[in-house]
């Protein structure tokens, strides 16, 4: 995710800012940059792919006065529109070099405004969705209904976009002001003695002051070095809410949060908005980067799922999604596996390559191999740039940000919803679901992220269980349909996390030997189908549960509210808010990604950071 810093004040803007995005490469990026006014009509702009070390080098051989003023701001890019180079890095420029932008988001209707730029002949220099913004407003600001007024410009700009996004804006004739706007995406402002700053995260000005103020949704904020002004789109003052924070430097950084993990899991119900956003156009579901057509998608026969892990989790979802919409039958193969047994591909087969990183080696080598064969390839990835949709054929990004814990969390629930994604998009180019379908199946999906966010007010009870049983030997899991996959990824979390022998099984093989497991005390976590939607799965799981409950283990049961024919066989209820088959994956998972957390977190362990582990798999 994007990292965003600006500063007005009485310090030298670049090294403010520099070390800002210092402060943010944890958020991850794939380029960065800068632009510092000078006072005298000037804006200094300097912007490199890759890593931060490539600006700072390059700003070392800059000569000295060419970034001299106390009014600048940055940005550490991860890409969307456009690839990750020099030209699409941050900031952008109009046409003149005064006014300047960095942006944060998607932009969904750019290229509207993009055609409406070049009719009118401005000549633009990069693929990102961002410039139009900066060409936008220098021309409101030069002949628009708010001409010469920089801030209205600004807001005139921002009623017209549709989308995501944070912008901060600078113009060469107003040094010494700053102008940002927020729709959706964070943006807070950090208030000092004679300096204001504004910026994705505190963690990018907390070394100089902890007053700060949050930003509301569409709004825009106007920083000085006296102190800010925040008007809603349409210039009407707003009310703000000033908040002061009590963390250390180390802890911003992380949200203030004890571990990085947590701060992710609070962040799914973001990931999974941010994911769906922009992809129903016209009742249609768009993909990210499409190479293949409509006709190539109706001549598949067969879709094989490759990936690691997790995302092997997803995968083994996403099966149930696109079967169930396409009636196409689909195989779930674990990457490191798929290429060794020879499968068999051809012009027909769609290989989905699902992986976080975009780098895995197990998934890329299926994909050459795949390639090799002449299947059709679609890659779903959280990284815009990398390896595996840069081979792919076409791409579905997550857009979950970056996930620094090692044990994918938000990540997870972001494939899943590229899965759904994917699934629609089969459905709708093949014939199997009509427009009104598509409309309605994608409106369910876009009540999920409130769906998360109410399981995530109501898991205390879970971390108090959690720690009261962390001197357990082992957990077992157990699920049904779509609960099984979930049960597979509770224990892989528990695995990775806590050091626990943990498993997960289809509820449905416990007669055929893990009941020989069960014994006094041993917690057992079941996954429940809807009462509703899978009756007849749910009364088998009943009576499972009351199998194992009769050997002395302890249930813990995962249930939709307002499931009260389990209650009397569950030592502990876990309730989730009772949404479609199909979608129960996106609330189900949460809990048990909290439950080892919180285990791990009792046992003393570093959650971020488990043994053994790396975040990135690039070795076969």
């Amino acid at each position: 995710m994007c990292g965003i810093v600006g500063y007005v004040g009485h310090r030298q803007a670049l090294g403010v800012v520099v070390e800002g995005l210092r402060r943010m490469e944890y958020r991850g990026y794939d380029s960065s940059g800068v632009a510092v006014l000078d006072g005298h009509g000037h804006t200094a702009v300097d912007r490199k792919a890759g890593r931060l070390a490539n600006l700072e080098a390059e700003l070392a051989g800059a000569p000295a006065e060419s970034f001299v003023g106390t009014t600048g701001m940055g940005h550490t890019r991860w890409a969307t529109h456009g690839k990750p180079t020099d030209r699409n890095a941050h900031p952008h420029q109009d046409s003149t070099g005064t006014v300047s932008v960095v942006h944060n988001g998607i932009i969904e209707n750019f290229a509207a405004l993009r055609t409406e730029l070049e009719a009118a002949g401005v000549e633009l220099t990069s693929d990102t969705d961002s410039e139009s913004a900066a060409h936008l407003v220098a021309r409101e600001y030069r002949q628009g209904p708010s001409a010469g007024d920089f801030p209205g410009a600004v807001r005139a700009v921002c009623r017209r976009l549709e989308g995501a996004y944070t912008l901060v804006f600078t113009h060469s004739d107003h040094a010494g002001t700053i102008v940002a706007a927020r729709r959706s995406t964070p943006l807070v402002v950090g208030v000092g003695d004679g300096e204001t700053f504004v910026a994705s995260d505190v963690s990018a000005f907390i070394e100089h002051t902890r007053e700060a103020v949050e930003l509301g949704q569409d709004q825009v904020v106007v920083i000085t070095a006296d102190g800010y002004e925040v008007t809603d789109f349409e210039g009407v003052p707003a009310t703000t809410r000033p908040f002061h924070v009590d963390w250390d430097l180390a802890a911003a950084e992380k949200g203030g949060y004890d571990y990085f993990m947590l701060k992710e899991i609070q962040e799914q119900p973001a990931a999974v908005a941010d994911t769906l956003r922009g992809h129903l156009v016209d009742g249609r579901i768009v993909l990210d980067e499409q190479r293949l057509t409509d006709q190539d998608l109706r001549d598949v026969d067969k879709v094989f799922v490759v990936a690691c892990g997790s995302a092997y989790h997803s995968g083994l979802l996403a099966k149930y999604a696109i079967e169930h919409w396409t009636r196409l039958p689909v195989e779930v193969e674990l990457a490191s596996e798929f290429r060794y047994r020879d499968p068999v591909l051809g012009r027909s087969t769609l290989v989905v390559a699902i992986s976080q990183s975009g780098e895995t080696a197990d998934t890329l080598e299926a994909v050459r191999h795949a390639k090799e064969q002449k299947a059709k390839v679609l890659a779903i990835c959280n990284t815009n740039g990398s390896q595996i949709p840069r081979e792919a054929d076409a791409v579905l990004y997550t857009r979950a940000g970056p996930e620094i814990g090692v044990a994918s969390t938000k990540a997870f629930l972001a494939q899943l919803t590229a899965n759904y994604l994917l699934g629609l998009a089969l459905a709708q180019a093949r014939g199997t679901k009509y427009t009104d379908e598509v409309v309605r199946e994608f409106a369910e999906l876009e009540a999920m992220p409130d769906a998360v966010a109410r399981v995530l007010e109501t898991v205390e009870p879970v971390r108090a269980l959690a720690r009261e049983l962390k001197d357990s030997r082992a957990v077992l899991f157990l699920g049904r349909h779509v609960g099984y996959p979930v049960a597979l990824e509770g224990a892989l979390k528990l695995k990775e996390l806590a050091y626990m022998h943990a498993e997960g099984f289809a509820a449905g093989e416990l007669k055929h030997g893990p009941i020989a497991l069960i014994e006094e005390g041993l917690p057992v976590i079941v996954v429940m189908p809807s009462p509703k939607g899978r009756a007849l799965l749910h009364s088998k799981m009943v009576s499972n549960i009351r199998e194992i409950q009769a050997r002395g283990a302890r249930t813990v049961v995962i249930a939709e509210e307002g499931d009260e024919t389990v209650r009397p066989f569950a030592d502990h209820l876990i309730e989730i808010p009772a949404v479609s088959t199909l979608l129960q994956p996106l609330v189900s998972t949460v809990p048990l990604q909290v439950f080892a957390a919180e285990l791990a977190q009792a046992r003393g362990y570093d959650v971020d950071k488990p043994r053994n582990l790396a975040k990135s798999v690039t070795v076969e």
